[in-house]
């Protein structure tokens, strides 16, 4: 066999075996994805939010309170509770009390980071609510908000009246 065949034949098995690699990974991602409690539980109704959003008090707070949560029955089995929990670093206890549950949205962070948004933004049909975070990140189901990749929706983009031109950018109305 040539030297130029021995090239080639490394260069397609190199790639073959990237390739796979990359499939397998992505399955992999995907099945624990499915096999976990959080994401299938949570992530039924709204994103699987990160764990990092919210500090573990928080989270506990919110676990203790499925059965209004957010005017929705969420409760969960005591199984899938705990599961849970150890998902969000969470301790499980009688941490409800009543003062008004946690939201993400309404954290120091989650305010500056979307300052420059009107409030008629999150109001808009495109978005919904500030709750609603893959109607501009693309890669929030994965728990990716890399800001360099924020893309508002057209009508959003349309409807902003801060006067400022804004960092992110705007899809196409393709």
């Amino acid at each position: 066999m040539s030297r130029r065949q021995h090239l080639f034949d490394a260069v397609v098995w190199v790639g073959t075996t990237v390739f796979l690699a990359i499939g397998l990974g992505r399955s992999a991602d995907a099945a624990t994805a499915s096999a976990d409690p959080y994401v299938a539980e949570c992530g039924s109704c709204h994103v699987a939010y990160p764990a990092k959003l919210l500090p573990a008090g928080d989270w506990a707070r919110v676990l203790a309170r499925l059965d209004r949560h957010f005017g929705v029955d969420a409760s969960l089995d005591a199984d899938t509770l705990a599961q849970v929990a150890h998902h969000l670093g969470a301790h499980v206890g009688d941490t409800g009390g009543t003062a008004p549950l946690p939201r993400i949205t309404t954290m120091r962070w989650f305010l500056g980071e979307h300052g420059e948004l009107s409030a008629g933004t999150f109001r808009s049909p495109a978005v919904k609510s500030a709750a609603n975070c893959a109607a501009c990140h693309p890669g929030a189901e994965r728990g990716q908000f890399d800001e360099h990749s924020v893309r508002l929706p057209a009508s959003v983009a349309r409807t902003q009246t801060s006067g400022e031109e804004h960092e992110h950018e705007h899809e196409s109305e393709d």
